[in-house]
């Protein structure tokens, strides 16, 4: 799974962490480009694969290729912060 460059979120359609974690991204300006794993089999696999065999949303994936569950968003803004891919506020 390619994730080279940006911010990439798998998600579903139904999980409120997901559009609460969108949300504050977005008030943030921080942009992610997100993948619903309910529709591609290979997300899924991926997810799993990053979680312990757990379908856990949302994974984010940084641009470096590291992975978190369910970060918060200060969590995610401070690793973008440190990757250098956003200014400090």
């Amino acid at each position: 799974m390619s994730t080279t460059g940006r911010l990439t979120m798998y998600t579903t359609p139904w999980c409120g962490f997901c559009k609460r974690l969108k949300a504050q991204l977005s008030r943030e300006g921080i942009e992610m480009f997100e993948i619903d794993i309910e529709q591609d089999t290979a997300a899924a696999e991926y997810v799993m694969s990053v979680n312990g065999g757990n379908m856990t949303v949302p994974t984010v994936v940084y641009p470096d290729g590291s992975a978190a569950t369910n970060p918060s968003a200060k969590v995610v803004k401070a690793k973008m912060e440190r990757l250098g891919l956003i200014s400090p506020s």
